[in-house]
């Protein structure tokens, strides 16, 4: 049953809040120890004072997350501590309490900074959800606060590991462009880190505190990318059963990062090139046109230039999309990254797996520097995870990388199986088993296999039969 202050409690177990600090301000001891009783029930800490400036005293000296402030006080009048504890920390929760219930008094309460006004005698269950609710609210904006700090530093371009002549190179650009407006294209391999380098140019420019919204343009059917980044009216088509906004309007007055563009279709295309003209649109069935201030950073692994002239990309928006363009090198051309990569994505890795610290042998660091990484950054980041996932002591060994990776030292027990096979049946072998290999990472897709090797896929499908690989399909895979 609710209750009345200076009343009984509930016979209820109360519930257990967020913990937190919290001050009563108020003149009347038995106020005081009566409101003491019901936070400490409900799991906070609680400091008390008789008076406004011992309370702002009490601010001073020690955190505090929620202030119960009386609306007279001995000293001074409630309103002028309010103004004094906003002044101090404008994030602070203050629930104004008081036996002069006016809705003035309480407009006033609320015009100064509190964030509830509550008049005595109060309800025991209703004081305590307004307190919960409002402590709740400060560690979610803490925890965002907190989290922004995060990505800032996990996505600032000074922590994107790299130290070689070619990455030096493309942070000394990135940090040219990220303040600008304009439109960034990103050039370079599958898993060279195009995405991280796009959230170091958002995270470095004025539209930092604004969204930052990715989308894979490559991996969606062209309606539905369509749909997903303009929006579509209720009734646009068949399964439109309401209205949506697209992307492009989430990412207002911030940053839109279109990946594999170079897989977008013409007619897409054509819309693209008209949100970046006039930065205007409208919805999938839609009549009214949406403005928009979006910056634009695309991405591809794929020549655009060929694109165009094949006739598969629009010249138009090629140029549109060509203001600044960014080449992120292939690791295999930045190999004195691998030992400073190597060891980034060791420590993060034994962290998130609560391991002791990891170490690479002279072997395995060696695998790891001949080996050509057509994954990229992506690739070594996953071999690592996984050496540091299947380790059981300090020093990591080759054999723990992936078998691709470690392929190519198959030759040593080739020979000593074979040792009157010439050269060439020892490569053909070796070339057998690279391929063999690639093809089952790739879950048998020969055209990912072929992308993988940089080859075109007439040229693997032709190595395959020469070699005799056998092409498992889905049935053989899964043991049906």
């Amino acid at each position: 049953m609710s209750d009345v202050a200076g009343v009984k409690h509930s016979s209820a177990a109360p519930e257990k809040a967020n913990a937190g600090r919290v001050l009563i301000i108020d003149d009347e001891a038995a106020i005081r120890e009566s409101l003491q009783i019901l936070m400490e029930d409900d799991g906070y800490e609680v400091v008390c004072a008789q008076d406004g400036e011992e309370g702002l005293a009490l601010l001073d000296s020690q955190a505090v997350d929620l202030v119960l402030l009386d609306f007279q006080l001995p000293d001074r009048n409630g309103l002028e501590i309010l103004k004094d504890i906003r002044e101090r920390d404008p994030d602070l929760s203050v629930i104004m309490i008081t036996a002069y219930g006016t809705p003035e008094n309480a407009v006033a309460a609320i015009k100064g900074g509190a964030v509830n006004f509550i008049a005595k005698p109060w309800t025991n269950e209703k004081l305590q959800a307004d307190v919960r609710a409002a402590i709740g609210r400060k560690l979610v904006q803490e925890e965002n606060i907190q989290l922004k700090r995060q990505l800032k530093q996990r996505y600032n371009f000074e922590n994107i590991v790299g130290k070689s002549e070619p990455m030096l190179r493309t942070f000394d650009l990135v940090a040219q462009v990220a303040p600008s407006r304009s439109t960034i294209l990103l050039q370079g391999e599958s898993g060279t880190g195009k995405e991280l380098i796009a959230k170091a140019i958002h995270a470095n420019s004025p539209r930092k505190d604004r969204p930052f919204v990715p989308v894979n343009t490559g991996s969606m059917p062209s309606d539905l990318l369509e749909s997903t980044l303009f929006g579509h009216v209720k009734g646009a088509f068949t399964s439109a059963i309401s209205s949506k906004k697209g992307l492009f309007e989430m990412a207002d007055r911030g940053t839109i990062f279109l990946d594999e563009i170079g897989n977008m279709s013409m007619e897409t295309q054509a819309k693209l090139l008209r949100v970046m003209q006039d930065r205007r649109f409208m919805h999938l069935g839609g009549v009214q046109e949406i403005q928009v201030d979006v910056r634009v950073i695309a991405a591809t692994n794929a020549d655009l230039r060929l694109a165009v002239k094949d006739g598969r990309f629009r010249e138009d928006l090629y140029y549109r999309l060509n203001v600044i363009t960014i080449e992120l090198p292939p690791l295999r051309n930045r190999r004195e990254d691998i030992p400073i990569l190597s060891q980034h994505f060791l420590k993060r890795y034994c962290t998130e797996n609560e391991k002791p610290p990891r170490t690479l042998s002279p072997d395995a660091l060696r695998t790891l520097m001949d080996y050509n990484w057509p994954g990229n950054v992506r690739e070594l980041e996953n071999a690592i995870e996984r050496a540091v996932v299947l380790s059981v002591n300090q020093i990591i060994t080759a054999d723990l990388f992936p078998a691709d990776i470690v392929g190519l030292s198959d030759a040593l027990p080739l020979i000593a199986s074979n040792p009157d096979a010439s050269l060439f049946e020892i490569m053909e072998d070796c070339e057998r088993r690279v391929i063999a290999t690639m093809l089952e990472r790739c879950g048998w897709n020969q055209t990912e296999a072929a992308e993988r090797f940089h080859v075109p896929l007439s040229t693997l499908n032709q190595k395959i039969k020469r070699l005799n690989i056998e092409i498992k399909r889905r049935g053989q895979r899964d043991g049906v």
